[in-house]
């Protein structure tokens, strides 16, 4: 089986890409490397699969020394004809789709970033899916396409008719769009609405990374709502090997599902913040900031229907995942310590 995992410079998609490698001989991966975030930590990811960020340019296939089985492509969504040359090239089986433009915040003020990315960049992959005969297409929707719903825990069959941010209009844009796909041309599909995902490779500009930075340099963190927030942290592990199961899988008809996946056991910022002060052994400085604009006061997930149909069953707990965490944030293989 041939698989291809776009957005494997960022987070989910490098652990996602490493866990497919395991079982699997002949996977692809692609991603813009764009300046969203530092680049040094997307750099870092690749050398972490065998792929040098010095070989690397626009449509060229570079062969990883670690993972014989396992090329990388520097190709942006948004251009439609790399991506068909590639399709057309690589005949893919399944299709893991984890690139995206993220980060709700970011979203307010570069409006344009998430239309050609998300909007622009996902089209283009349900259509290479439609002409070149994948078979499944997995892809990152979000919790943030819960709004500012107040019934918890968020349930797939529950409202999404009311974002709050451009990034949460956007994830809930493509599962409309492989909706239609899957009712008019066949394409089966699967949506996983990621909850609060963290682990070590993490982004810098999540709550983990900005938190642990701060503490570890006696800087006030930015606490914001005062502390009244709930996120259902997520490890990453629990989340690979969620998607793992998805992808393994086959549909039993062409359609577009949606699952839930996340811990199912949402924590206070507050007790998040603990948390990371006793592993890390320092008392956090906390700046207590009102509510921003695009946010959400909870995040909870019912996963009872992957659950249900995939096994899926989050193990890891929230000081362990924490400990994990801060050893990679402190170690040589985090380039922005």
């Amino acid at each position: 089986m041939k698989i291809l995992v776009t957005g494997t410079a960022g987070f989910i998609g490098f652990f996602t890409a490493k866990r497919l490698l395991e079982n699997y001989n002949d996977v692809v991966g692609i991603d813009s490397i764009n300046d969203y975030y530092d680049q040094r930590l997307k750099n870092a990811r690749l050398y972490e699969t065998g792929v040098n960020p010095d070989m690397l340019d626009y449509n060229k296939e570079v062969q990883s020394i670690k993972y014989p089985g396992y090329r990388f492509f520097k190709i942006n969504l948004e251009d439609k004809e790399a991506l068909s040359r590639l399709f057309e090239k690589e005949h893919f089986d399944k299709v893991c789709h984890l690139a995206a433009q993220a980060g709700v915040r970011y979203s307010i003020e570069n409006p344009d970033s998430y239309i050609n990315s998300n909007l622009v960049g996902f089209a283009n992959i349900l259509e290479c899916c439609r002409h070149y005969d994948v078979k499944h297409l997995i892809y990152a929707s979000s919790s943030s396409v819960y709004g500012g719903n107040k019934k918890v825990p968020y349930s797939e069959d529950d409202r999404v008719d009311n974002p709050v941010s451009l990034y949460a209009a956007t994830k809930r844009a493509n599962e409309l769009l492989a909706n239609v796909y899957a009712s008019l041309y066949g394409i089966s599909a699967t949506g996983l609405r990621f909850f609060t995902v963290y682990g070590p490779w993490g982004r810098p500009d999540m709550a983990p990374f900005l938190f642990a930075k701060a503490i570890s340099c006696g800087e006030p963190i930015k606490v914001f709502n005062n502390g009244n927030l709930s996120r259902d942290f997520t490890y990453i592990d629990d989340i690979v090997e969620g998607l793992i199961k998805v992808i393994e899988k086959h549909p039993m008809e062409p359609e577009n599902r949606i699952y839930n996946i996340g811990c199912s056991h949402p924590v206070n910022l507050m007790e998040f913040i603990e948390t990371l002060e006793k592993v890390i052994g320092k008392t956090a400085k906390k700046l207590f900031l009102p509510m921003q604009p695009g946010d959400v006061y909870q995040t909870y997930a019912d996963t009872s229907k992957l659950e249900r149909d995939f096994g899926y069953k989050p193990s890891t707990t929230l000081e362990y995942g924490i400990s994990k965490y801060i050893k990679w944030f402190l170690s040589s293989k985090n380039p922005l310590k």
